[in-house]
């Protein structure tokens, strides 16, 4: 009976000893780390992601420059950043690069880029574009994005210029033709303009105004313009 009391007396005498230790670590133990202000996140005091998103083409065309709807528009892809000053104030930066395709109807009184018809035909415009902008945060929020509206602008340069068109000719060894002219001497490579985005969570409605001519040299005063609004939807890639 001695053996077993001397027994359990020592195993509640180690077991103090080991939690006293524990306690004591726990005590020295700096939670600094732990208690760390967060700086990094969609409500944070910085935040970037990517995003993308595709804009047609608004307003009325004119007859020497008619497009198919719908089918003409912007393709953008880029990436975003955002300083938060305030929980309603936010301004930002994109680098983004946006693809301006027009599908042409064709028309007797088409004349961009020229009178002739084909089967199919279009303009595009490849560009690198940056941008800023100001956002006002509507409501509260945890670290969501949440609802905002941005202001901003726009400007970049298009590196690559192409007119493609298709024909299928009635005669001859040649079934369908398809021609692609790249580096465009017509078309004009900076570009700039307004913009506009209303938005909640990942998902935006987005307006943009080109200020810029689309042409260079005699055929911006000779041509009709394209619309210079686009309207649509971006969705932020998180």
């Amino acid at each position: 009976m001695k053996g077993r009391g001397f027994i359990l007396a020592a195993l509640l005498v180690a077991g103090g000893a080991i939690s006293a230790r524990a306690q004591r670590v726990l005590a020295f133990t700096d939670v600094s780390a732990d208690t760390a202000v967060q700086r990094t996140g969609p409500n944070r005091a910085y935040f970037q992601h990517f995003y993308a998103g595709y804009s047609p083409l608004v307003g009325s065309s004119q007859a020497g420059a008619p497009i198919k709807y719908g089918s003409t528009g912007e393709i953008i892809l880029g990436w975003r950043q955002k300083w938060r000053f305030s929980q309603q104030l936010a301004v930002g930066a994109d680098l983004q690069t946006v693809r301006l395709h027009a599908n042409l109807r064709q028309t007797d009184a088409k004349v961009v880029p020229n009178s002739l018809r084909h089967e199919r035909e279009s303009l595009s415009w490849q560009q690198v574009q940056l941008g800023g902008f100001v956002r006002l945060n509507v409501g509260h929020r945890g670290n969501v994005i949440g609802r905002y509206l941005d202001v901003g602008g726009w400007g970049g340069w298009a590196f690559a210029t192409t007119h493609a068109f298709r024909d299928e000719p009635a005669a001859g060894p040649v079934k369908v033709l398809k021609v692609t002219e790249h580096g465009l001497s017509y078309a004009q490579r900076w570009q700039y303009g307004l913009s506009a985005r209303v938005g909640s969570s990942r998902y935006a409605l987005v307006v943009r105004r080109r200020f810029s001519s689309l042409y260079m040299g005699r055929e911006a005063d000779a041509w009709p313009d394209l619309p210079r609004y686009s309207a649509g939807l971006e969705v932020g890639l998180l």
